[in-house]
């Protein structure tokens, strides 16, 4: 079901330029954290971030803050300008827990529009919703993401957690030939956290129980009639499992795929160390950032992978935190000809590292 290539031939590199936004003291919003932000322009071509804000009782918040320069044009701070999105309906608030999370953000020239992806933390755990906006201020939610039923699967995607949900800018062709909205993701298959004892379940012609890369897709047409045609993606397609010590306990998206002349370039995150209680924060584990070249004629194909990290945990930020050594990408955004790449920080700050070309 994957079409993966063991290649490592990946000519990029992340070189870190510091942090551009820490929690500011007072704050309501932000005492337990400000990470993993999305990132996008305004109408007038002002960059943004948009993170996560982590309030007290780990209740998250997506907020709005623009980026500002140093001398040489690169990032190094943020002015804030307030919160965009917050758990306001019920299927973004559990019992013990609330938040719209994570945010990635996509601007589709072809929508004239961002499509944001979220976390939505509700009663059932992390389920991923979708939201659009034309000026990165007002958004309009779609609704959470209702995967098709696929019989081959022989299972239901909507049953199972979700997260590092992220589009490719531009259509491109799904498994049937249509040209099609695609959207990555990562479904968890245990699903022992809502069931005692129901442990996990895979679907057909999965052997492998740790979370990958999967991809999804909707027709253009479809979208073009009605964008909360976004929300109801099929064709499920695994794209990649771990496959290097580095990300031996799972993979996820990050940044939205940008083109380059090798395909797509996903910066997506690894993971390994060891899991004792999967809903637990503190965990005894390293997020870092690797690379893979997908096929623009199959997204689903993987033509290069880095077998070792492109970043991993190395400073202070990176290694104490709410939530300890974790580099975790998520925005990527072109700056005076040059790629920047948005990180989360322990979970607990915001860094920046220029993406550069090795050969």
């Amino acid at each position: 079901m994957s079409n993966t290539d063991n290649s490592t031939a990946i000519p990029y590199r992340m070189v870190r330029k510091g942090v551009v936004m820490s929690p500011l003291a007072g704050e309501a919003n932000e005492v337990e954290g400000v990470l993993n932000p999305a990132a996008g322009r305004t109408p007038d071509g002002t960059l943004h971030l948009l993170p996560r804000l982590v309030s007290e009782g780990n209740v998250s918040r997506v907020g709005l803050a623009e980026v500002i320069f140093d001398e040489q044009g690169v990032p190094n701070g943020v002015e804030r300008r307030g919160v965009v999105l917050s758990p306001d309906e019920g299927w973004e608030r559990g019992k013990n827990n609330a938040g719209v999370e994570d945010p990635r953000i996509t601007w589709v020239p072809s929508l004239g529009k961002h499509v944001m992806s979220y976390v939505a933390y509700g009663p059932l755990g992390p389920k991923p919703a979708l939201a659009v906006s034309e000026n990165l201020a007002d958004w309009t939610r779609l609704g959470p993401i209702q995967f098709a039923y696929q019989a081959d699967l022989d299972t239901d995607l909507n049953l199972f957690p979700n997260k590092d949900v992220v589009h490719f800018p531009e259509p491109v062709p799904a498994p049937d030939g249509t040209m099609s909205y695609a959207m990555l993701h990562r479904p968890m298959w245990d699903l022992g956290w809502f069931r005692e004892g129901e442990g996990v379940h895979l679907p057909a012609g999965v052997t492998d129980e740790r979370p990958g890369i999967w991809i999804s897709y909707v027709p253009v047409a479809e979208v073009e009639a009605d964008i909360r045609a976004l929300v109801r993606p099929r064709q499920h397609t695994l794209v990649a499992l771990s496959a290097y010590e580095w990300e031996s306990l799972k993979i996820g998206g990050g940044p939205a795929p940008i083109r380059v002349p090798e395909g797509w370039l996903l910066i997506h995150h690894g993971v390994s160390g060891s899991i004792e209680d999967p809903w637990a924060q503190n965990q005894k584990v390293s997020y870092a950032a690797g690379a893979m070249i997908l096929d623009p004629a199959d997204p689903s194909k993987i033509l290069a992978r880095s077998d070792a990290p492109l970043m991993a945990p190395e400073t202070e930020e990176e290694i104490s935190g709410t939530v300890p050594n974790v580099v975790f990408p998520t925005a990527i955004e072109e700056i005076d000809g040059e790629l920047y790449v948005f990180y989360g920080m322990a979970d607990a700050h915001i860094g920046v590292a220029l993406l550069e070309r090795t050969a």
